[in-house]
């Protein structure tokens, strides 16, 4: 016991001084190595895989355009409504809001452009990062081409229930008597697809960042479901994952 005394004092010395070079060697490196992406952006949502990407403008730093110093003031003026009539306004509004509802029977009825612009440019008043308005709506009326959006939505949407979405997800569907069928993007008299940008381009034809961008679209899309139901239009929102929907 005497004998391996020393030798086990020892080796626990040897020991300890791996430890502590060890320690250092991985401070050292984790000094030297730069920020990743995630680190370096930490405005970007990563849960909304948003792609505002400022370390890849820095890169490309000739490519983007900075951002314009002299922008005009705009005064801002609003209507002070007194405690009551807030009060009736805002209950007003919610009751209009509740009764919307996700309905999968669509009426073929035709529905005015001017009312289709009107909530479209109800939608681009959204609030956006850096006021970029990273969005693009376009309304598609052929029938062949809104054939052609079902057939790609429902391929995506197969993958989803199939794969992507897992066992919980569609056992939480069975009970709404949902599927990947979309029968009714061929009823449905007009489609509004909404595209987001994720960057944009300045006069000079230099890349502008669009920062924020699929929050902001997200925006733009609650605000868009809003305005249809004060016509009272029912909808259907599509959340298709589908690449060619990006721009």
């Amino acid at each position: 016991m005497y004998f391996l005394t020393p030798i086990l004092v020892a080796i626990l010395c040897i020991l300890v001084v791996w430890i502590f070079k060890n320690a250092d060697r991985s401070m050292e490196k984790e000094k030297g190595e730069p920020r990743t992406r995630a680190e370096a952006r930490p405005w970007v949502d990563e849960d909304l895989k948003d792609s505002s990407d400022l370390h890849q403008a820095e890169e490309d730093a000739d490519e983007w355009q900075e951002s314009e110093e002299n922008v005009e003031h705009i005064p801002f003026s609003h209507t002070h409504y007194p405690e009551k009539e807030m009060v009736k306004r805002s209950q007003e509004f919610y009751e209009l809001l509740n009764k919307r509802r996700s309905v999968r029977f669509i009426s073929n009825e035709q529905v005015p452009m001017e009312v289709i612009d009107n909530v479209i440019r109800t939608a681009g008043t959204a609030p956006s990062g850096a006021h970029t308005e990273p969005w693009t709506f376009v309304v598609v009326k052929d029938p062949d081409v809104k054939h052609k959006i079902r057939k790609i939505i429902e391929e995506e949407e197969e993958i989803n229930y199939m794969k992507r979405m897992g066992h919980r997800w569609v056992t939480d569907l069975k009970k709404l008597r949902t599927n990947w069928i979309k029968e009714y993007l061929d009823t449905a008299p007009i489609l509004i697809l909404i595209f987001k940008q994720v960057h944009g381009f300045a006069a000079n034809g230099k890349k502008k960042v669009h920062y924020y961008n699929e929050i902001s679209v997200s925006i733009a899309c609650g605000i868009l479901l809003a305005a249809l139901q004060v016509i009272g239009k029912i909808i259907l929102k599509e959340l298709a994952l589908i690449s060619f929907l990006n721009m």
